[in-house]
């Protein structure tokens, strides 16, 4: 038992290494680019990225879900709509529980998968009247006169029943879209708007420059 321990401790040891070289270098590279302190955080510190995976091992401890890491916006009840975004620490944070929950921690080629992801996923929860109100659904940011398109675009074809179900909004849909982060200014006010083949539109404003 003994041996096997100091083994388990010797892996964990260079295992915490290896991430943490990694971390001094994206600190070089993010000292380069003059990453703002403050904004969807495209090229994360090696402090941001350690942080990151700190708390996600914290959340697992005390039985917080991954999720509880995604960036909420809108009416936290059943029956508006509402976004969320995954952002590279959020995302980071996301792996790190679930990685934990099951006795394990991310690997280097984990950590680099997601800080060299090229877009950040948007996903919102839209209501309408008919089980396939969100096909073909569309959703665009816009920046001032800027609109920028996503790179997908992916929807419920069957909505479920709402928790109010036959009444009104009686069906729920979710809309996931992809932006490249080279498309969009992660530090300014921001309005993500859907758009359901059906007609009308879901707003959500916000501020990027307020989210990590």
């Amino acid at each position: 038992m003994i041996w096997y321990w100091h083994v388990y401790m010797g892996v964990a040891q260079v295992h915490r290494q290896r991430i943490m070289l990694l971390c001094v270098g994206i600190v070089a590279l993010s000292a380069l680019l003059h990453v703002p302190a403050h904004a969807i955080e495209v090229h994360p510190t090696a402090k941001q990225i350690q942080t990151a995976i700190d708390q996600g091992n914290e959340a697992a401890k005390k039985g917080r879900p991954p999720d509880s890491f995604y960036v909420r916006f809108g009416v936290s009840d059943e029956v508006h709509p509402k976004v969320f975004l995954i952002t590279k620490i959020g995302a980071l944070s996301v792996m790190a529980t679930h990685m934990a929950l099951r006795g394990l921690r991310p690997s280097e080629s984990d950590v680099t998968q997601i800080l060299e992801s090229q877009t950040m996923s948007v996903s919102t929860v839209i209501f309408g009247n008919t089980p396939n109100f969100a096909v073909d659904s569309y959703m665009v940011l816009e920046q001032g006169e800027r609109v920028i398109k996503p790179l997908t675009v992916r929807f419920d074809a069957k909505a479920d029943r709402s928790v109010v179900w036959p009444k009104s909004p009686p069906f729920k849909a979710k809309v996931v879209a992809s932006f490249r982060y080279a498309d969009f200014d992660p530090k300014v006010q921001t309005t993500i708007t859907v758009y359901p083949a059906t007609g009308g539109e879901s707003n959500f404003p916000m501020n990027f420059g307020e989210i990590d």
